[in-house]
Order: C-alpha cells, then structure tokens, then sequence
C-alpha cells in the first residue's frame, strides 16, 4: 500500500482582519496547532478520482456535488491537482471549525500536500519543500472557496508558509522577522463563526456607511503598517496597545460580541499587553498578547501572566491554550514559496 503523508499550520491574525478583504494589509503568523493528512493510493481499477474519499471527522465523503460542501471541496481540490488518482484521505485537525484559527485551510493544505506526495510517489511527510507554499496554497484555495466564498487568502498562505507575515490580496505575503519570540493565549468564545456571513455583514455595513468604511480600513491598515514595526523591533507592550486599538475598530464595524468583550477584559485584567478578536468574529476566538517570559522555552508557558489569562477564562467557563510564534527569520515553507 502507497501512502503519504501532509501537515500544516493553523494561524491567528494578529492585526487586520475584515479590512484585508478591502486591500488592506493584515499581520498573520502560523501556529503551533494544526492539521495532519494521510493520503493512500487506490487500486487504479477502481475507477479515476470521483472514486476518491476523505475521512474527516468520523464521517467519509466522496466528491459526488450532492455530498455536502466537504465533497465538493475535496473535489475541487483534486481537481486543482492534476494526476493525483483516485486517492483515500484521512485527515484530522487540532483547530476546532469556526474557531477563527484557520482548521479549514490547515486541512486544505494538509490535504494537498499529503495527495501532491502521493502523485510522485513519496511515501515520507510531505513537508513544505515537497510542495511549495505557492502550490499548496493554490490547491487549497480551492477547497476554502467552496466553504468561504471569496477569502482573502490569508488563512491557506499561514497553514502553507508558518511563521510571521504582511500580507494584501493584491501582493500576498512579505516575511517578517519578530526580534522575539510572541506568547499567545488563545480563547475560546464557544460559539462557531461563519467567515462568509460575517463578510457579507462587514460589506453590508460598509455599503450603508461609506464613511465608516474609509475611516476603519484606513485606520486598521496604519495599525497593521505600526505593528510590523513593533514586531520587528521586539516591542511587546507598542503591539499589545495596537491589538486593543484594532479590537476596538473590529467592535465599531459589529463584528464583537458581548463573549469576545469578556475574554478580551479578563486577559487584560489579569496581565495581557493586548487582546483582540482573530479571524472574522462574530464567535471565534480572542488572542492576548503575553509580556515576554522570563525564561526560554517551555518556561514560557508557565510564566505569571499566562497561568492569570487562563484562569480567569477557565473561571468565566471559557477554555484556551497557549501558543508561540517563534523569533528569527524566513522558514523553509517561506523559502518555497
């Protein structure tokens, strides 16, 4: 049996989200939760790739129209991969859906991988030097359409490249080197969201109040251009106060909700530099920006100001975890691109 193997990151954006859509830039980086695939060759005398299936949250789907929004996603994204065959695919994602982390693009670029890996016959992990970040991104771009309409992009090009990036739709992704590693508590509000409805409400909004789309796209887009600065230089507290500045421009479009507001005020309260929704809001999840720990490594993880975040989450009966964003410089996925 011919099998191989593909991961990808999930991502938070860390400044600019909504307005990206608009041209805008946008802050993102890759996290270190994410998505796994396993892609096994089929007998080619089943049949070509309308006999392929994937396995995805205990539940098999073909690539038949009629089978839901996942078959035709997965089909349009062997379609995207020319050559590929009928294929089976197991995959599995540490991102709960809806969540604002991306789960939908890591599967997407996990899945890609993993199937491009098995076309030329690979049998290791397919990791970004098989399939460079342009092509796994082109892939499964293909699949978030189907579930997103029209994204910007910015969730499969974090699941393909990692690390810390600029990003606009019109010339995508421009690297960044944090001075120091980002801490991260990542909250949960419990409640899925839907990227394309809250989208769709942004742009209602936006055709209502002409206004208040330039000032807010403006707004966010020179507090993306100051964070990449602060990033840059390892000014934790300057990127904290601009997180809360662009959480208070994302409540001013009524993408915020009273659950986002509280996890937001509790990490603040119990020592973040910084909180804000990441993804499309509406539900999702917050991240808080922790002080620079200490110590290195794990250490992190256990410093003040992320064991005070999490409990007062956990005490409100919210749940979340802790994450990096790693310092230093272009990663090998970056290089690939």
């Amino acid at each position: 049996m011919i099998e191989a193997l593909g991961e990808a990151s999930g991502k938070v954006i860390l400044l600019g989200e909504h307005a990206v859509v608009y041209g805008a830039p946008a802050l993102a980086a890759g996290i270190e939760r994410g998505a796994r695939a396993r892609a096994t060759r089929l007998d080619r005398g089943a049949g070509d790739a309308r006999e392929s299936a994937l396995l995805l949250g205990g539940r098999e789907h073909g690539t038949a129209p009629a089978g839901g929004e996942v078959a035709q996603a997965f089909a349009a994204l062997l379609e995207a991969l020319p050559g590929a065959g009928p294929v089976r695919v197991e995959a599995e994602s540490d991102l709960p859906p809806g969540g604002g982390l991306g789960s939908s693009a890591a599967l997407g670029v996990a899945i890609a991988r993993a199937v491009a890996a098995l076309a030329r016959g690979s049998t290791e992990t397919a990791a970004p030097a098989a399939l460079g970040a342009a092509a796994a991104v082109t892939a499964a771009a293909a699949w978030e359409r189907v579930f997103h309409g029209n994204p910007s992009g910015i969730d499969t090009t974090a699941a393909a490249r990692g690390g810390c990036f600029r990003f606009t739709r019109a010339h995508g992704a421009t690297s960044l080197s944090p001075r120091d590693d980002l801490w991260l508590c990542v909250g949960s509000t419990g409640v899925p969201s839907s990227t394309r409805s809250m989208v769709e409400l942004v742009a209602k909004l936006f055709e209502r109040k002409p206004t208040l789309a330039e000032t807010s796209i403006a707004g966010i887009a020179a507090l993306v251009e100051n964070g990449a600065l602060a990033i840059e230089a390892g000014d934790a507290i300057g990127l904290g106060r601009l997180m809360d500045l662009n959480q208070m421009l994302l409540a001013g479009m009524f993408v915020s909700t009273e659950a986002i507001e509280t996890l937001c005020r509790l990490a603040r309260e119990a020592g973040a530099l910084g909180a804000k929704l990441t993804g499309a809001g509406g539900g999702g999840s917050v991240i808080a920006l922790l002080p620079p720990p200490g110590g290195s490594g794990a250490a992190a993880t256990s410093n003040g100001a992320a064991d005070r975040v999490l409990a007062a989450w956990r005490g409100a009966g919210y749940s979340g975890f802790v994450t990096r964003v790693k310092a230093g410089t272009r990663t090998e996925a970056e290089e690939q691109a």
